[in-house]
């Protein structure tokens, strides 16, 4: 039976922000091509853009060729956003994007795009998901928007998924919904690709996830650790929780996680306390409150002792870059 299929070609502008992951732009590149490719028609039109026009740093290192400045979107069908890391607090590039997203009939956001958008003010009350990393600090920042854990999600207007694989499957989703879902399946198989994953597959389990069933004591404790960053727990009173001595949780912590339980409580809230510094306005102070740190001192010590800088010195850091 012939692929029913949309007549006229759907115009997509794939607009890279720094710095642009190689791996979700080969997944653009391969699925629409494919779908041109099995169908034997122009199905999608696929053009590369910057915000200036000018080459950006790759995620894998060196730059794009120099590549044309995206000033309008009216004419375009579907925009995509990409990029591995979120804009920085107050980044003036936003502006630009806000300009653009309000001419857009359809918006993907992949890797990190989730981010751009809801810094934009377009995701509030919309399903949404990006790169796992980045979840909790997104969910934290923007709590009007419905963060899930899923590959992909698509909410009206918007669509998004997270790194690498999941902009295969969001991919494959798209001509689904555009084309028919025979033509995805047949992308899909040409790929190997053993079944299109639904939506609702997450993206990642945690620790706490992974050594439930065999060390189900150590997955409760990392549980309490994750849901308490802002008023610690004690060692002790970790312990406690499980019916461990303090002696027998280090030994496990050490066995399966090659650290101690205080040690990684710490690394939890510092890097947390990083993606804060690096991706709000949130006071350095507030900051350190939220990260369980009872004074600025106390932080700022503890923040230099395991990245090697201070709190301020991080974040105009990442500011310049």
């Amino acid at each position: 039976m012939p692929l029913k299929l949309n007549s006229q070609a759907i115009q997509i502008a794939v607009l890279l922000l720094p710095p642009a992951p190689m791996l979700s732009i080969a997944g653009i590149d391969t699925i629409l091509g494919m779908a041109n490719t099995i169908s034997d028609a122009p199905l999608y039109k696929l053009q590369y853009y910057t915000l200036d026009g000018s080459a950006i740093p790759l995620a894998t290192g060196g730059h794009s060729p120099q590549l044309p400045a995206l000033a309008d979107t009216r004419a375009i069908d579907v925009l995509l956003i990409v990029s591995q890391t979120p804009p920085f607090a107050n980044d003036p590039r936003l502006t630009q994007l806000k300009t653009l997203l309000n001419d857009a009939t359809s918006v993907g956001a992949i890797d990190c795009g989730a981010w751009w958008l809801a810094a934009c003010g377009v995701l509030d009350q919309h399903r949404a998901t990006l790169r796992w990393p980045e979840l909790r600090s997104f969910t934290a920042t923007f709590p009007s928007v419905i963060c899930t854990q899923n590959i992909y999600e698509f909410d009206r207007k918007y669509f998004s998924c997270g790194a690498g694989a999941a902009t295969l499957d969001a991919m494959l989703a798209l001509v689904a919904k555009q084309q028919s879902l025979a033509l995805a399946e047949q992308i899909a198989e040409s790929l190997c690709i053993e079944r299109i994953r639904t939506p609702e597959t997450r993206q990642r389990t945690s620790h706490a996830v992974q050594l439930g069933q065999r060390q189900p004591k150590l997955s409760a404790v990392l549980q309490l650790m994750e849901a308490n960053l802002e008023e610690p727990i004690s060692s002790d009173e970790l312990a406690r929780h499980v019916d461990l001595s303090r002696r027998q949780l280090e030994r496990l912590f050490k066995q399966h996680l090659d650290t101690l339980p205080a040690r990684h409580y710490m690394q939890l809230r510092l890097e947390r306390a990083r993606t804060l510094l690096q991706r709000t306005g949130i006071s350095v102070v507030q900051i350190g409150l939220s990260c369980g740190f009872s004074s600025g001192a106390h932080f700022a010590t503890a923040y230099r002792a395991h990245f090697g800088l201070s709190p301020r010195d991080e974040r105009a850091a990442f500011s310049k870059s």
